[in-house]
């Protein structure tokens, strides 16, 4: 319909594109439509004020009050509960509050919109429709988890001219990417999942766990996460290409990364550029010395994990990830200093820094998939060897000598549970090379420009293992690649069996 009606007017194509992506937004929860409309159209109307304003005092009043207004909204869904819970345990009082389900996408649609009225105020945003407005804030690819877009990146690839030569190969783009996006979230992430979630509900439950077992758990959910997340942005990117719309790249290979500087710039990118740009910056950023500097970067990270979901084991998950990155900080400035650079460049020296890094990273994913406090610090015991180091008895026993060497220095055996040890570590196995080696979607489409780039990432500062064969692999429209991407895809699809939501579908 959206090609149809393009040959007519792009008015009517776009709205077209609005009233099936509020379908979309509404098929869920109905309930939830006024409020992303009233929340639209608020914003609309301030954007206009702000705009008419900003060189005025009253300007910035209005994008207070804005702004305001949109933290007040995503506070009563997302965190009125949280608080009240903490009020009662600190208080011993009994305030109730009846449950709210959180509304699909606040989080994202919100963010959205304040840096639009930033934006707004800064004279970066002129074009004031309300039809392209809410095409902006309710196109469906990008709508549920992202990426965060800006309107600057988006209008005008809605208002150019429709191309029937073009659109072809948008589609074949757009199809190969979303089916390479489902394949992630279906067959990999999925799958993972099976070996992540028991682990998780086994702490919960109080279970001591072995050192094998608590690891197998947090390296089956940093892939799973990887994935899912991977896979949700490859589709929402895939999706928009159909319309001929390039999305901001969200993932560019994160566990590549050798420091946590760097992580932050491959990982959720349109987040992090978020992030930096309407809270770090104005925050004061790096302007006023290393002790304000590392004070912006704790509280930017702090609500960052806040944003992620209203719980202490993602406060505990933002503050990590700002103490990794004030002493990633600190180290550089030692480096600079004290180590030369012909050893930084050296590949032990960069495995090592990998290393240290990928550790980092799946110790805070213990806190963000944990429920509670003391179920992370269970599975982290057990990751320490706390419980002591044990493998199942059949595969010790299958070892033969080898078993007895390992029983010699402490390692335990316990009855049953080889199945499953054997089907983690295998999952485990065939992922890491996957992230490691494989190039990502964006590298592999790199010739058609599957997506627009929010911030550039520093291939120096990450293991590229076999780059140069990684870099002969690129996709081509033709017989051999249409069929290929047609088996993941039918792939994808018949892993739709059960129910499975995506992790970040109502942050």
């Amino acid at each position: 319909m959206y090609f149809v009606l393009a040959r007519l007017g792009q008015e009517i194509a776009l709205s077209w594109l609005v009233i099936a992506s509020l379908f979309f937004y509404g098929w869920w929860n109905p309930y939830y439509l006024p409020l992303i409309l009233t929340s639209m159209a608020a914003n609309f109307i301030f954007g206009r004020i702000i705009s008419k304003n900003r060189s005025t005092v009253y300007g910035s009043y209005y994008l207070i009050t804005g702004i305001t207004l949109n933290l007040a909204t995503l506070g009563y869904f997302k965190y009125a509960g949280f608080l009240v819970a903490n009020i009662n345990a600190i208080s011993d009082t009994g305030f109730r509050l009846d449950d709210i389900v959180l509304p699909l996408a606040i989080s994202f649609f919100t963010f959205q919109q304040i840096a639009y009225l930033v934006d707004s105020y800064r004279a970066i945003t002129d074009e004031y429709r309300f039809l392209h407005y809410a095409l902006f804030v309710t196109f469906f690819p990008q709508l549920i988890a992202g990426p965060i877009v800006h309107h600057r990146e988006m209008m005008p690839q809605f208002m150019q001219r429709f191309s029937s030569r073009k659109q072809l190969m948008n589609i074949a783009v757009g199809l190969t990417i979303f089916s390479l996006g489902l394949f992630k979230k279906t067959v990999l992430a999925d799958g993972a999942a099976l070996h992540a979630s028991p682990i998780f509900e086994a702490a919960e439950n109080g279970d001591m766990l072995t050192f094998f077992e608590a690891w197998g758990g947090a390296l089956a959910y940093t892939f799973q996460l990887y994935f899912d997340f991977s896979g949700y942005s490859d589709m929402a990117i895939g999706a928009a290409r159909l319309f001929g719309i390039r999305l901001p790249l969200n993932f560019h290979s994160p566990y590549k990364s050798t420091s946590i500087v760097e992580f932050w710039r491959r990982w959720h990118m349109s987040l992090s550029r978020f992030l930096r740009d309407y809270l770090y910056i104005p925050l004061g950023g790096s302007r006023n010395g290393n002790i304000r500097r590392y004070s912006n970067l704790m509280t930017t990270m702090l609500l960052g994990g806040l944003w992620h979901g209203a719980g202490w084991t993602f406060v505990i998950w933002g503050g990590l990830h700002g103490c990794y990155l004030i002493i990633n900080h600190a180290w550089e400035k030692f480096c600079c200093v004290f180590i030369p650079v012909s050893i930084l460049r050296k590949s032990y020296w960069r495995a090592l820094a990998w290393l240290i890094t990928f550790i980092a990273v799946v110790i805070g994913w213990v806190f963000f998939r944990a429920t509670s406090f003391s179920s992370a610090i269970a599975i982290l015991e057990g990751m320490l060897g706390m419980n002591g180091v044990a493998l199942p008895n059949n595969i010790v026993a299958r070892l033969g000598v080898f078993g007895e060497l390992l029983g010699a220095i402490g390692i335990t055996t316990y009855l049953g549970g080889g199945s499953k040890f054997v089907g983690t570590y295998l999952w485990i196995l065939t992922l890491f090379p996957i992230v490691l080696i494989m190039p990502n979607t964006q590298e592999f489409m790199r010739k058609f420009e599957p997506a627009l780039k929010v911030y550039e990432s520093n291939d120096a500062h990450s293991i590229q293992p076999f780059s140069r064969w990684i870099n002969c692999i690129s996709w081509q429209p033709g017989v051999f690649f249409a069929g290929c991407v047609s088996i993941v895809c039918a792939l994808g699809i018949l892993a739709l069996t059960n129910i499975s939501e995506f992790l970040y579908f109502q942050f």
